[in-house]
């Protein structure tokens, strides 16, 4: 992982524990990914206030979290606001 993911979150689990505590400054979630998994994540960021930002696939927001399979979610921590800028510019290669 880049020094500039360092503080990147990847996973349900994890990202759910990094919003409930208070850690969470943005949620990442693709629009392809189970409904089972994305609904339920987007309510609890909203019940946190922790902002929703949305990408096309699991493949996409996978790649701009520099790891080789899809990711269905993804938080940036509060001090790392430099990931915004990677999801925004990221292109998929197929």
């Amino acid at each position: 992982m880049d020094s500039d993911l360092s503080d990147t979150i990847i996973g349900l689990k994890q990202s759910l524990k990094a919003v409930k505590s208070g850690s969470a400054a943005k949620a990442f979630v693709a629009e392809d990914a189970d409904f089972h998994v994305r609904e339920p994540f987007i309510s609890v960021c909203r019940e946190y206030g922790v902002p929703v930002e949305y990408c096309k696939t699991c493949k996409e927001l996978g790649s701009a979290c520099k790891i080789d399979v899809g990711a269905a979610v993804a938080v940036l921590k509060k001090d790392d606001m430099s990931f915004s800028n990677i999801i925004n510019n990221e292109e998929v290669k197929d």
